[in-house]
């Protein structure tokens, strides 16, 4: 009996050993299956990363090379404000002076009279951007929270006006100058263009982000309008008012054609006008190009200055006003 019993117990053993060690084709196929999918899924990982790292490389070549484009420009002309006139004429340019001429700046200041250019420049940009803030300002305050009639049909006439080019203007804004009697004078450097469309609306854009709750709230308290504007919505709205400042200072800054238009003492002009006109060669004479490059380098400067310390204000300010919500 008992060995009847072992022999099962010995013949169901082998069995299970048999099924351990061999298992069923179904097992089999199932097991090279998954080896393949996980095969597979560490194949299209690999492609994954590789794409991606051939796309990083594509996007920052692209990205270096679009800065070289820009900046070379640049760098051409802080070089060339250093050589010397007879480097400078070389047929074959260097990328570095031979000898570097300090004394390029000495003169361009001296010859453009740099000084008076820079008053004139800084006092018509200050000034014309402080009256341009505050008729920007109670512009895009009433088209936001104040209610009256005809509002809307005004702001799409002022939107529609953006798609005239400026130019188109020039003469009639000459005619009335000159019936003002305005030639020649500060008021016809700042009064005619003190009004932005394009700043009111991206200022108003920027109020209306703002909730109405907070204007109402302070109506029951009696707060007047002015006070609202003040205390809750400039400060509620100043990236975008850092921004409209520096991009009309820098305006002021740059403009060329109207100054030229209705300024003809030298004493009002402005310094995209000087540079121009005081380092023009007598008949038969070749330009100082060096000198002048160090002039130009000495009034991009500034520039270069507000944009490095201020370009978050600027990106901030626009990209607050472009979104409603």
């Amino acid at each position: 009996m008992s060995d009847s019993i072992n022999e099962e117990v010995v013949s169901e053993e082998e069995i299970t050993v048999e099924e351990t060690v061999e298992p069923s084709e179904n097992q089999t196929s199932a097991l090279v299956e998954g080896v393949m999918h996980e095969q597979n899924i560490k194949n299209v990982s690999n492609k994954q990363a590789v794409m991606k790292i051939l796309v990083q490389v594509g996007l920052y070549a692209f990205l270096g090379i679009m800065a070289f484009i820009i900046l070379f420009p640049f760098y051409w002309m802080l070089i060339s404000s250093v050589k010397t006139l007879d480097e400078y004429n070389l047929a074959t340019p260097t990328l570095l002076p031979r000898t570097f001429d300090w004394h390029n700046y000495a003169e361009a200041f001296n010859a453009a009279n740099l000084g008076t250019l820079f008053v004139n420049t800084v006092y018509v940009g200050l000034v014309s951007t402080f009256l341009s803030l505050i008729i920007t300002v109670l512009s895009a305050f009433a088209f936001a929270r104040l209610e009256f009639k005809g509002k809307n049909t005004l702001f799409a006439l002022l939107l529609a006006t953006m798609m005239i080019p400026g130019e188109l203007f020039t003469i009639t804004n000459y005619q009335t100058v000159s019936e003002f009697g305005w030639l020649n004078t500060y008021t016809v450097l700042i009064v005619p263009f003190l009004v932005s469309v394009f700043y009111i609306y991206l200022l108003k854009q920027n109020f209306m982000q703002i909730p109405n709750e907070l204007y109402l709230a302070a109506k029951v308290d009696g707060t007047t309008d002015l006070k609202y504007l003040w205390k809750v919505m400039i400060p509620l709205a100043l990236p975008t008012l850092i921004s409209i400042t520096i991009l009309k200072m820098m305006g002021a800054w740059n403009t060329y054609m109207w100054p030229k238009l209705v300024t003809k003492n030298k004493d009002l002009y402005l310094i995209t006008i000087g540079l121009r006109d005081s380092f023009k060669a007598p008949d038969g004479g070749q330009t100082d190009f060096p000198v002048q490059m160090a002039a130009v380098t000495m009034v991009s400067t500034p520039l270069f200055m507000v944009f490095i310390f201020l370009r978050k204000y600027i990106m901030k300010g626009v990209s607050r006003s472009g979104i409603k919500g």
